[in-house]
């Protein structure tokens, strides 16, 4: 029997064995299983039967009530997955990105990132770190509004695609527009080792999430930012990095699988929360810095999820029209990380207090 998918993931129940078309590529299926693939000129191909490896019970529940649950959970082994052989006690290892990346990164002098929805939101993340500790100018666009732009390429400029697929449609067609515009090279981040967006790019860093069957992501998005985050280790490396500051992010990571862990143990709370938003028609997230894509992120779930409308602003940006629609019957989210930006942010908070506005605000034991 031969089957014909757009993802692996539709058909990992019956078969871990694929042939991946190419752009343009015609296939024919014939009772029997008989399959003849034409390129665009018509000529019979032959595209080589690659074996999916996605780990036994992936497109199972495992117990959890769906597939997004148990996803969620796990974040932990995921990231610890990603992170595997690709960092030493002091540094990232840029030989994790491909042979030529060394070459390519030492040309870089400024990034593109192109992704859509929620791979958007992490590329958002990305753009502060890789300004604040690589140094390097950080453009994030949509890959929709991308590939219609005229877009400016300055020189030495890298272009970095997110995907969790590898066959978004519109981040793959800004790749083919981007091979045309002069970058010194791409990169793409992705989750599926064979997609569309890792055959056509020159550099890739496989996330090692598996499976992700859940229509919202979660163990996707997290495992992009540890990507990411080793992407800004290894540029900011060859940029004079302070040392101690990436030892001590290396070993941030290092504890990130056990720090997830502890987080999820505390699920029956945040579902004891969870309750104050059942009965609501809107929210509003906030956050500050990197932290505003964050709060993007988590509007972004609360609509997909639950139907629920919500907005997500920079948090200083609330006086500039958000804060006259906060009452009493506005939930509030904020991620306060205690960081430089702490007191400002407490400061935004009292004004939704002073307009009797319902704060939830996700913060560590020393805020």
């Amino acid at each position: 029997e031969a089957f014909l998918a757009s993802d692996p993931l539709a058909l990992l129940q019956v078969t871990d064995r694929f042939i991946y078309l190419q752009e343009g590529d015609v296939v024919r299926l014939a009772r029997g299983g008989d399959i003849a693939v034409h390129d665009t000129a018509g000529n019979v191909q032959s595209r080589p039967v690659q074996t999916f490896e996605h780990g036994d019970g992936a497109a199972t529940k495992d117990g959890y009530r769906h597939f997004m649950l148990k996803e969620i959970h796990e974040q932990p082994q995921v990231i610890a997955a990603t992170l595997e052989g690709r960092l030493t006690e002091r540094h990232a290892l840029v030989r994790s990105f491909g042979r030529e990346a060394e070459a390519l990164f030492a040309q870089a002098r400024q990034i593109h990132i192109v992704a859509c929805g929620t791979s958007y939101h992490a590329g958002l993340v990305a753009r502060y770190w890789l300004e604040k500790y690589a140094g390097l100018p950080t453009q994030v666009e949509v890959a929709s509004e991308y590939r219609y732009r005229q877009v400016v390429v300055p020189e030495g400029t890298l272009f970095v695609t997110l995907s969790q697929s590898g066959e978004t449609a519109d981040t793959l067609a800004a790749l083919r527009f981007a091979r045309e515009r002069g970058y010194v090279g791409s990169l793409a981040i992705c989750n599926v080792p064979g997609s569309s967006l890792v055959r056509e790019s020159d550099l890739t860093l496989l996330t090692q999430a598996g499976p992700e069957i859940g229509v919202a992501s979660t163990k996707a998005f997290t495992t992009q930012l540890v990507a990411l985050m080793l992407l800004t280790l290894s540029l900011g490396r060859m940029r004079g990095m302070n040392g101690a500051r990436e030892t001590q992010i290396v070993q941030a990571l290092r504890t990130l699988p056990r720090a997830m862990s502890q987080v999820l143990a505390l699920d029956g709370d945040i579902e004891a929360l969870s309750m104050a938003f059942a009965e609501k028609h809107h929210a509003l997230f906030l956050g500050r810095g990197a932290h505003y894509p964050i709060a993007l992120e988590g509007a972004l779930k609360l609509k997909e999820i639950s139907y629920i409308h919500a907005e997500a602003y920079p948090a200083g940006e609330l006086k500039h029209g958000p804060l006259a629609l906060v009452d009493s019957e506005m939930p509030v989210i904020s991620v306060a990380p205690n960081d430089e930006l702490l007191e400002k942010l407490k400061s935004n908070l009292q004004e939704v207090r002073a307009r009797g506005g319902e704060l939830f605000v996700f913060a560590d034991e020393r805020v």
